[in-house]
């Protein structure tokens, strides 16, 4: 017998959620593409699924198929494209695996892999192809990544990705909070979530309620790559969770034909400065299979630097880094002979 949920004692964000969009064809008429986007889009899907819930497709223009937001969201031909150096595991993540759906890559620091489940799916999505089925920690009740935990007394940061660790309800994420608070070396929780910026409902009083008795210094990193992705509901969102004491950063990707433009870029940090976030990141694209045609080459990105660097106050300028396998940290992406003191 199937049980479901009465969507009458969802939250709002659970409607919302289970009203993402999943059809590449629902996608293209709701927004009045053209009809030759069909089939490329069909192809794409079967390898990697189409999701995008109404509050983000509200801010995609219409009848534009250059649109950014929608690039993000889109599938193309393309990602069929033979790609050459790019790879299902770029960044080295299951080699960094020690329990399921914990990676511990970087001295003090581990990442979970809280869950598969996204509320939008980026077409450049760096884990598009990890296999969550049988590597996310939460599937135990975290069982077997707090007792990684309690054996390193050097980890002082846990870092909850995914997927999207907000897709969680909120007492699997408080069951979380709490083993966590368990172990004293534990000091900060950092969430990495594009939730509260495509679904900024999210953010209601039951998610607020834990982060704000949070025992643990708590950090979000929001997923922002283009300041029209920023809008009143975001900015409010934001506002309610600064209130609850958690710190507010802005990771980046560098993505063709969205944001490898300075005008853009330096919107994109203007515009999370105003909602209270501070540009943190501009990461270089993991190379994942599927995503090459989104791929900036480094010396681009470096011109835009310079240009953002003339423009805007240093608080306001993303340091541009990529992951590298093996590395001890996010990798300064610097010119070609440049000396430590242009890091």
């Amino acid at each position: 017998m199937i049980h479901r949920t009465d969507p009458a004692r969802q939250a709002p964000w659970q409607v919302e959620l289970a009203a993402a969009i999943r059809d590449p064809e629902a996608l293209v008429r709701v927004l009045g593409l053209p009809d030759t986007l069909l089939a490329a889009a069909h192809r794409a899907h079967e390898h990697f699924p189409v999701r995008v819930p109404p509050a983000y497709l509200a801010r995609i223009r219409p009848g534009d198929p250059e649109d950014p937001l929608l690039r993000q969201v889109l599938p193309l031909d393309l990602e069929e494209a033979p790609q050459p150096g790019f790879s299902r595991d770029p960044v080295g993540d299951l080699a960094a695996q020690v329990v399921p759906g914990v990676l511990h890559k970087y001295e003090g620091r581990v990442l979970l892999t809280a869950t598969g489940a996204c509320a939008i799916h980026c077409r450049y999505c760096f884990r598009r192809h990890f296999p969550y089925a049988k590597a996310h920690a939460a599937r135990d009740h975290w069982a077997q990544a707090t007792a990684h935990l309690a054996t390193d007394p050097s980890i002082r940061e846990v870092i909850l990705s995914g997927g999207d660790p907000l897709t969680l309800h909120d007492d699997k994420l408080a069951g979380l909070m709490g083993a966590l608070h368990a172990l004293p070396h534990i000091k900060r929780l950092r969430l990495h979530t594009r939730v509260p910026v495509v679904i900024p409902s999210r953010v209601d009083d039951g998610l607020l309620g834990w982060l704000d008795e949070a025992p643990l210094a708590v950090a979000m990193v929001l997923h922002i790559n283009h300041p029209r992705e920023v809008d009143d509901a975001v900015v409010r969102a934001c506002e309610r969770l600064r209130a609850a004491r958690v710190t507010l950063l802005n990771q980046a990707v560098l993505l063709a034909g969205v944001n490898d433009d300075a005008e853009v870029l330096a919107a994109l940090s203007e515009r999370v400065f105003e909602a209270g976030i501070l540009p943190y990141y501009l990461h270089m694209l993991d190379r994942v299979e599927g995503a090459a045609h989104f791929a900036v080459d480094a010396a681009r990105a470096l011109g835009l630097l310079e240009i953002l660097r003339a423009r805007l106050p240093g608080y306001l300028v993303p340091r541009l880094v990529r992951e590298e396998t093996g590395a001890p940290a996010k990798v300064p992406v610097v010119a070609v002979g440049a000396g430590p003191g242009c890091r």
